[in-house]
């Protein structure tokens, strides 16, 4: 039987030979540690991480929904910056729920479409 990361991780090299980003449509990839969340937005094409984020350095709080979700926004405002409207969501083979569900919906709420 096979770990839940050991799942995951095999779910999310079934879904990277679907999903690709390129300069227009980057992919945003997420990873979520138990402290922390990360995300960053790739030109698959390229190879190059166009701008990321992550909670590292907020002492509030850093691992729950709510840091999610105020990554989500500030990833939202910061692909806004750079001229991205449009975006492919790449969520690593975690469940669309909780952390993952608060982050996508913030970046829905700033304006950015999946």
């Amino acid at each position: 039987m096979k770990t839940r990361n050991e799942a995951r991780k095999i779910k999310h090299v079934k879904i990277r030979r679907s999903i690709s980003g390129t300069h227009e449509v980057p992919r945003i990839s997420v990873f979520k540690s138990h402290t922390n969340f990360y995300a960053q937005a790739i030109d698959d094409i390229k190879g190059h991480t166009l701008c990321s984020l992550n909670t590292k350095g907020n002492k509030e709080f850093s691992g729950n929904i709510q840091a999610a979700e105020k990554l989500g926004s500030d990833f939202g405002k910061l692909l806004l910056k750079n001229n991205i409207t449009k975006v492919v969501f790449d969520r690593s083979g975690y469940i669309f729920h909780g952390k993952v569900k608060a982050f996508a919906d913030a970046i829905r709420k700033e304006g950015v479409k999946f």
